[in-house]
């Protein structure tokens, strides 16, 4: 049994400018909604086409993502869905999306969420994901489209329930993780 853990290739949509936080906001939403620009590269294929159940998160960039690479999902569900980072009512400072980005994202760590889901219920979330790949790994192997944060979080919980990595996963756009089941 094999679970593969694909991230999304690289969204059409690009990080320009400083933004309020309302204007971070809108970016947000509009890369939420963004298609990816990118095709995948070869090795991407060759993993992907390995598996027999394939899974994806509902934002176009993960579903964009199995069109590039040619296939078609078994199932579709926002458990798998990328962890939004959490927005601040700021009408004075404006930064470039990526530095409001890594700002808010070490605060999502620190505890804060605003309206955001929290850092307990995500990982909560990831280990459902988990649980949910594990059974239908009894199908075959699986690969999941999903998104950088989140893939590393399941990740982490398919390793709690001792299924061995392969190829650990990166934060690049195309970059997999394998794992397989303990031999036990």
């Amino acid at each position: 049994m094999t679970i593969i853990l694909m991230r999304h290739g690289k969204p059409d949509h690009h990080a320009r400018g400083r933004l309020s936080a309302q204007g971070l906001a809108e970016w947000c939403e509009a890369y939420d909604m963004a298609l990816v620009c990118d095709m995948p590269p070869d090795r991407s294929r060759a993993i992907a086409q390995q598996a027999s159940v394939i899974v994806c998160s509902p934002l176009p960039r993960a579903h964009s993502s199995l069109t590039r690479l040619g296939l078609q999902p078994t199932e579709v569900d926002a458990l798998f869905s990328e962890v939004s980072v959490p927005l601040i009512a700021s009408e004075r400072l404006a930064l470039p999306p990526l530095l409001w980005l890594m700002l808010l994202r070490l605060m999502w760590l620190c505890g804060y969420a605003g309206e955001s889901e929290s850092l307990v219920r995500a990982r909560q979330r990831a280990a459902r994901a988990a649980d949910r790949l594990i059974t239908l790994s009894e199908r075959g192997t699986v690969l999941l489209l999903g998104h950088g944060l989140m893939n590393k979080m399941i990740a982490r919980e398919l390793r709690k329930c001792g299924w061995q990595a392969e190829k650990h996963a990166s934060s690049r756009h195309w970059s997999s993780a394998i794992y397989h089941r303990p031999f036990i």
